[in-house]
């Protein structure tokens, strides 16, 4: 493991997570209300109701939209070093494209493994989720694939 995270490009990777991330709640925040007739703000007291009970789900407050939002964000550098691991020097389809499946993977790999610890968590199944996740997937593994050269170093040909 730490052999393929030493070719992983940390710079990418952040790039990647936070636009990715921004991304999905972008998405989240305009289709939720239209499409499912709910909160924008929904899916960050989901978010905080991880670390802090579910409880949370039917509270408001700036406290509980902040823990959202930092475990959005934690969870989406995660994702993000997720997708860089597999599609790393594959080249921008590959990484949109892969990126897209994978996304898609982690959706499904999240609903039906976190149902298990958070059966609340079954409720936010929707066709909203499921592009949030194909469009972060997406926008992770393309930005990664376009910034992860930054890290390497130049060598000069001419030997010095």
């Amino acid at each position: 493991m730490n052999g393929i995270l030493r070719h992983v490009s940390w710079r990418a990777v952040l790039i990647s997570g936070l636009a990715a991330g921004t991304l999905f709640l972008l998405v989240d925040f305009l289709l939720a209300p239209s499409v499912l007739q709910v909160d924008a703000g929904l899916m960050l007291r989901y978010f905080a109701a991880l670390v802090m009970g579910s409880g949370v789900l039917t509270q408001a407050g700036s406290e509980i939209i902040l823990v959202g939002i930092l475990v959005h964000y934690v969870l989406s550098l995660a994702f993000a070093l997720v997708i860089a691991i597999v599609v790393h020097r594959w080249g921008l389809l590959v990484g949109i494209v892969g990126g897209a499946v994978l996304g898609l993977a982690i959706y499904s790999i999240n609903l039906y493994t976190l149902t298990l610890l958070f059966q609340w968590f079954f409720a936010i199944n929707s066709t909203v989720i499921i592009l949030g996740h194909i469009v972060f997937g997406a926008v992770a593994g393309g930005i990664y694939e376009m910034f992860d050269h930054y890290d390497q170093p130049i060598i000069n040909e001419g030997g010095i």
